[in-house]
């Protein structure tokens, strides 16, 4: 056991810091401190030890340097050795048991404000980085603090043994420091990176750091283990924003398909909803009367497999919207917000998860990442913003106004399905999807399979593909699915034979020259 008897105190963020030093100084544990810090307390009639008063030099460089001291350093980094000991009895020393130093704030200041460099570099901590590295080093004989979400486990700590911290809860800290204190150095790293104009977009030095947010009940499968990591110290982006309004915890899995679904209902303006299995869509539509009636013509993209799904809406739902999504069962639902009409009808089916997530904090920095035991490969997100002024028809057949829509909503659920991907729609809906197959022949037989399945007309649909057609087998069978427009990368050595079969068969073609691949 530690027993605490001096603590340095020096915090930029000073929540709870005030009601935290009375209760040491109940432990008669005495409180070095300086500069902000040291007068917040003693503005509080807390005793303060000033650091000018142990090391004999006051605060130079206009506070820059403070405790950087080797009085202060041998305070803290002595150990329980005859030489160490010797050392701090022929200078004066008395050893420090508590550091408890919270950082400038350089994310919040610098990053988040894109401060230039000459201001942003005042926000870099030097000092406190320092004395938390060496009160972690020596965890033996002293315990490091670098956050008041803390302060309370080590007061409880501190009470439950009489003034002393045990070896087991030092330890646990000085990871935390150093994890902490890397994670800084990180931040700062990245944002030079950012100040360097010959940066590529894929920086030559790339960090992440994660904290474990909750631990799953298991993986992808039973036998696998699994926990849900955020990035650590930024506010909170992407799923990690996301709320729970009801429902079980959420698995592995859905954590998957609930981004699936939400990243393809957030590509549209007007009212959408998405309904995914296993990451591909197995329905979706867009109206612009309501996200209720979206969801009626999404549901009839393939009612079977939607049995399961993750439902994903652009917009609040509502209580017509929730009371039709409620007689199906589905694993998860995600909007941006829920009427509380809406929530009362939902919350009544016990494992139904209800998901609420602003689409702005849905938005990530645009770099995804890929783990290959050990090697990692990161790629700009596929957010092209596309405009078909850009495509080129290339049939004899031009396409009506109509289908230019229906193949620009195609084409965007294409690019959100497993490749090799066919699309089938008309009427802004999803008719038939063929995903994940190794030939793209197969994958529009399969569109067309699931189009039958749900009983619709073959009749003047549209066909996105996300890579080009390497035959003319591909639109030979599309015709068979009532397909009359279509739209796809181009690319292929045999694209003239691809057109020909189009002009054959009477049918609009597009290529758009961008190809979506969804590994």
């Amino acid at each position: 056991m530690l027993h605490i008897k001096r603590a340095l105190i020096s915090c930029w963020d000073k929540t709870g810091l005030v009601d935290f030093a009375w209760e040491l100084r109940k432990f008669d544990i005495e409180i070095i401190s300086s500069g902000g810090t040291a007068d917040s307390l003693k503005d509080q009639d807390i005793p303060v030890t000033k650091v000018e008063e142990i090391t004999g030099y006051p605060s130079i460089l206009g506070g820059r340097v403070k405790t950087l001291h080797p009085l202060i350093h041998a305070a803290i980094l002595a150990r329980q050795t005859p030489e160490h000991q010797q050392d701090l009895e022929r200078l004066g020393v008395e050893p420090i048991q508590l550091v408890v130093v919270n950082l400038y704030p350089f994310v919040w200041e610098a990053v988040a404000k894109e401060l230039p460099l000459e201001e942003a570099v005042e926000y870099i901590d030097i000092g406190g980085p320092t004395l938390l590295r060496g009160a972690a080093k020596n965890h033996e004989n002293v315990v490091a603090l670098y956050d008041s979400t803390q302060y309370n486990d080590f007061l409880q700590n501190l009470k439950s043994h009489e003034g002393r911290i045990p070896a087991d809860y030092r330890i646990k800290r000085a990871r935390e420091i150093f994890f902490y204190t890397s994670w800084y150095d990180g931040q700062v790293q990245t944002y030079f990176g950012r100040m360097d104009e010959s940066e590529p977009l894929l920086p030559n030095f790339k960090t992440y750091f994660l904290k474990k947010s909750d631990e799953l009940r298991y993986g992808e499968n039973p036998h696998q283990a699994a926990a849900v990591y955020q990035t650590f110290g930024n506010r909170p982006r992407g799923l990690d924003s996301m709320e729970q309004l009801g429902g079980k915890p959420l698995s592995f899995n859905n954590y998957v398909d609930v981004y699936a679904a939400y990243n393809l209902a957030l590509e549209f303006t007007d009212p959408a909803v998405a309904i995914i299995k296993h990451t591909n869509p197995c329905g979706a539509a867009i109206s612009r009367a309501g996200i209720a009636d979206a969801f009626e013509k999404a549901l009839r993209g393939d009612p079977l497999s939607a049995f399961g799904g993750i439902v994903a809406c652009n917009q609040a739902i509502d209580a017509g919207s929730a009371e039709k999504m409620s007689k199906i069962f589905f694993e998860c639902i995600i909007a941006p917000d829920f009427e509380s009409s809406a929530l009362e009808i939902l919350q009544k089916k016990k494992n139904l998860r209800i998901l609420k997530l602003d689409p702005q904090r849905f938005a990530g920095e645009g770099i995804e990442v890929k783990s290959l035991n050990g090697t990692f490969l990161l790629q700009q997100a596929d957010q092209l913003k596309e405009n078909r002024k850009s495509w080129k028809v290339v049939t004899e057949k031009q396409p009506t106004e109509a289908e230019w829509k229906e193949l620009e909503f195609a084409w965007i659920l294409a690019k959100h399905v497993k490749s090799n991907a066919i699309v089938l729609s008309k009427d802004l809906e999803l008719y038939g999807v063929g995903a994940g197959q190794m030939s793209r022949v197969d994958s529009v037989k399969i569109s067309r399979m699931k189009a039958q399945q749900a009983q619709r007309e073959f009749e003047g649909l549209a066909l996105a593909s996300d890579a080009f057609f390497p035959f003319r087998d591909g639109i030979d069978e599309a015709v068979k699915a009532g397909v009359r427009a279509v739209i796809q990368p181009g690319g292929s050595i045999r694209d003239e034979e691809v057109i020909q079969a189009a002009n054959e068969h009477n049918l609009s073609m597009v290529f758009t020259g961008i190809r979506h691949f969804k590994h």
